[in-house]
């Protein structure tokens, strides 16, 4: 069953939505080097979904920052251009109707949803413990 998850930035200057069906309701933990520098953590919590799920309903257009990804493609961040909370992920790898959700910041999805999936454990901490199925980069396709 779908469900819509309501977020907003650190500065409450944009606000969205994702509507989400139940099979990814799930944290996909990611451990690249990229993400440990974005968010000062050991990895991000995100899920893989098509652009239609999301819905910006307060801020407007957020700002971008690109930077090449593994693949040679440009990986496109959207954030809020006041505080820097980053809104979603494009990787045109992907195709342009797919996005990276940051399910880690709409409280219900942070504390409810379960972890799916670990990628870019070839990044992994040494002391970080494994959560679930880790592939070193991504799983095959």
């Amino acid at each position: 069953m779908s469900q819509t998850f309501a977020a907003q930035c650190h500065c409450g200057h944009h606000k969205w939505e994702w509507t989400l069906g139940a099979e990814l309701q799930k944290h996909v933990l990611c451990h690249c080097d990229t993400c440990k520098i974005l968010s000062g953590g050991p990895y991000t919590l995100n899920q893989i979904v098509p652009k239609s799920s999301l819905k910006i309903t307060a801020g407007g257009e957020p700002s971008k920052y690109s930077y090449k990804g593994d693949s040679g493609n440009s990986v496109n961040c959207y954030y809020c251009p006041h505080c820097t909370t980053h809104i979603y992920h494009h990787q045109e790898v992907m195709g342009p109707d797919t996005i990276i959700a940051r399910t880690g910041i709409p409280a219900d999805a942070r504390k409810k949803f379960p972890v799916a999936a670990e990628i870019y454990g070839k990044d992994k901490l040494s002391w970080e413990p494994k959560i679930a199925e880790t592939f070193d980069v991504l799983p095959p396709s």
